[in-house]
């Protein structure tokens, strides 16, 4: 079973969608979409294993220009 999580994006004023487009191109990201609110881009993720996730996160997606924060929440299945 892979491990799933949103990515809960803040970026700097009007680079959304451009954040958007580049995390999309990301191998592991299934869906980045530049939405409303709190937060600025809303990532799903997946990979093998929890390490595999977070290097995902902190090598890939936070090394893309214009975000200021990230929040990952892993998905559980209860």
């Amino acid at each position: 079973m892979t491990v799933q999580a949103y990515i809960l994006i803040q970026t700097e004023v009007g680079k959304a969608a451009n954040v958007a487009s580049q995390i999309a191109a990301i191998e592991g990201v299934t869906l980045a979409e530049d939405v409303t609110g709190p937060y600025d881009v809303i990532v799903r993720a997946e990979a093998n294993t929890v390490d595999e996730l977070g290097k995902l996160v902190v090598a890939q997606v936070q090394n893309v220009g214009g975000i200021t924060r990230t929040l990952t929440c892993p998905v559980v299945h209860l």
